[in-house]
Formats: structure tokens, C-alpha cells, sequence
């Protein structure tokens, strides 16, 4: 199976976007902020505490919603810009995976990935926890999609 591609700025953003709703730390600690946000509401409308933890919390709300929306996955993508920014043809084999544009080739054995996903655009394979590479579905069929889900559920044994 193989497939040549390259990547669109928007669609990468929200790639990056679901990788980082998949962090268990980012997910524990949207948890906490909604928590405080809500306990503080509570206590604020009983007339238990003065308005400023609410506040507090709601700030903090908000500053995660931007950072995690917009600072990350820009921060990410501005990083790695040269790489977005190329053209590159992969290959699926029962062995490896073999990726090359014109500036170089790499080749992973099946071993090498952790975990996979898939989120609307792309298919996020993992080499560890915060390690990983973004494969566009936008080039492909439905039957090439359909095959390539079967031959990663079958060489890589972790998903999100």
C-alpha cells in the first residue's frame, strides 16, 4: 500500500488539536479546572465565598481553552514547519513502513510504533507517548482507508 501526500495548515491544527485531548495529564487537569470552577460557583451563589475564586477559575478556564486551541498546536506546527511543509510518499509493508520525500527516506519496523489513532483527517502513529507521525487521509479511498485500519490493528497492538 502506498500513498503520496503532503499536509494542510488547518487540517494539521486540529490533528494536533486530538493528540493533545488524548494526553491523560491535559485530561486530569481539565477535570481539576472544571472542578474548582464548579465548586466556586457553587459556594459563590450560596453566598459562601466573595466572587474572586470563581473569577479565578474562569480565568484559568480560559486560558486553558486558548492555550490548548491555539498556542500548542500553532507552537507545534511553527516547530516543525519545514516538515509540514513537504511532500512525501509512504509506503505500508507487512514488515516496516517506508517514508521518503526528496530530502531523505526513513523505514520503522512495526515494532517501533506504540499506539495508534485516528482522528477525522488523519491517522496518528505513535513511537512513544509524545512522539509521533501524521499520516493525511485526504488522498485516500474509502477501500484503501478500510485496509490500512486492518493492517494497523493487526501490527500495532496499542491504541488511544
Amino acid at each position: 500500500m502506498q500513498l503520496q501526500f503532503s499536509y494542510d495548515k488547518k487540517k494539521v491544527l486540529q490533528g494536533l488539536r486530538y493528540h493533545f485531548i488524548w494526553q491523560p495529564e491535559l485530561r486530569v487537569l481539565l477535570v481539576v479546572i472544571l472542578a474548582f470552577d464548579a465548586a466556586t460557583a457553587i459556594l459563590y451563589f450560596w453566598g459562601k465565598i466573595r466572587p474572586q475564586p470563581f473569577l479565578l477559575g474562569s480565568c484559568i478556564w480560559l486560558l486553558f481553552l486558548v492555550s490548548f486551541w491555539y498556542l500548542m498546536p500553532n507552537a507545534l506546527y511553527k516547530r516543525n514547519q519545514k516538515t509540514f511543509g513537504d511532500t512525501f510518499l509512504i509506503t505500508f509493508k507487512s514488515d516496516y513502513v517506508f517514508l521518503e520525500n526528496e530530502n531523505g527516506e526513513m523505514k520503522w519496523a512495526w515494532g517501533q510504533f506504540t499506539k495508534f489513532a485516528e482522528s477525522p483527517n488523519f491517522f496518528h502513529l505513535y513511537f512513544s507517548p509524545k512522539s509521533f507521525f501524521l499520516v493525511p487521509k485526504e488522498n485516500m479511498v474509502d477501500e484503501f482507508k478500510f485496509d490500512l485500519r486492518l493492517l494497523l490493528n493487526d501490527k500495532i497492538k496499542g491504541t488511544a
